[in-house]
């Protein structure tokens, strides 16, 4: 029976700490079902969903101390179980564009909080504007929809919403 661990590690960027992480967890006979990693800033941060057997696991979450140690990275690990079946909801792409302004995260997580939607991935960024250099800001989002909701009247009302809030946005089906 397979166990499954998530960790979760930050520190200061450099090369190396994917190699470095990666093999601890090889060596450990885990395999890495999903991550995320990232540069913020100066920080590096990641975070994965290890599987493997009992031993395997119970053999990575001793390892971590020392890696720990060792990177100069905070590790954090977590016991956790496979995600519940999925196959009710459909998932989709929210793509936002707009000005930057504090609240826009927020406002659209609320928008789907409000409706029992689930923000599955998050991904967002700013950036100049070409030749004004305003600040811009973008948002990239996976949800998981209902299979049993109006696809019509959210995006209509999703699109309500943004234009509310001066932001260009998408609501589509992922393919």
């Amino acid at each position: 029976m397979e166990s499954y661990l998530v960790i979760s590690a930050l520190g200061t960027d450099r090369p190396g700490l994917v190699e470095a992480l990666s093999e601890t967890i090889v060596e450990s006979g885990c395999n890495i079902n999903e991550s995320r990693m990232a540069v913020l800033g100066g920080e590096f941060a990641v975070i994965m969903l290890l599987s493997g057997n009992w031993n395997s696991v119970a053999k990575i979450e001793q390892a971590l101390p020392n890696l720990e140690e060792k990177l100069q990275l905070k590790i954090h690990g977590k016991r956790t179980e496979p995600r519940t079946s999925t196959d009710h909801l459909i998932p989709y792409a929210v793509e936002v564009v707009c000005l930057d302004h504090s609240g826009i995260v927020c406002d659209i997580a609320d928008f789907f909080y409000r409706r029992s939607i689930n923000i599955e991935d998050v991904y967002s960024s700013t950036y100049p504007a070409p030749h004004t250099g305003a600040r811009m800001f973008t948002l990239h989002m996976t949800v998981g929809i209902p299979s049993d909701t109006a696809i019509a009247a959210l995006r209509g009302e999703f699109m309500d919403f943004c234009d509310d809030r001066n932001l260009d946005a998408m609501l589509a089906p992922v393919k």
